[in-house]
């Protein structure tokens, strides 16, 4: 189990480096926080701080589900969207990745 964390955690720390303009880590901050969401409302929220398309937000959502693997996915039915929530196991992780990023782009 640890050896999978292990591997989260790189990949996690590697997609935070690469946050240009602060988006990926947005968005992480957002799963933080409402704990679960589907792609529009995530979408609404960050257009609020950054100018980018819902197809944008549901590829880095697909990115962070799927590669990161910090996320689960629900859906009730086929004519309902699918609700993405934060894995509670990666939370603590998150956090510290997200700190440490925030702390060395702050020269």
């Amino acid at each position: 189990m640890d050896s999978i964390r292990a591997k989260i955690k790189r990949r996690l720390q590697k997609f935070i480096e690469l946050d240009v303009n602060g988006l990926r880590s947005h968005i992480l901050s957002i799963f933080l926080k409402v704990k679960e969401t589907t792609v529009d409302e995530l979408h609404a929220n960050i257009t609020e701080k950054y100018d980018i398309s819902r197809s944008a937000v549901a590829s880095m959502v697909g990115y962070i589900y799927s590669k990161l693997g910090v996320l689960r996915s629900h859906k009730e039915s086929y004519k309902t969207p699918i609700v993405y929530s934060l894995k509670e196991e990666y939370e603590d992780m998150i956090k510290s990745a997200l700190e440490a990023g925030s702390s060395s782009s702050g020269c």
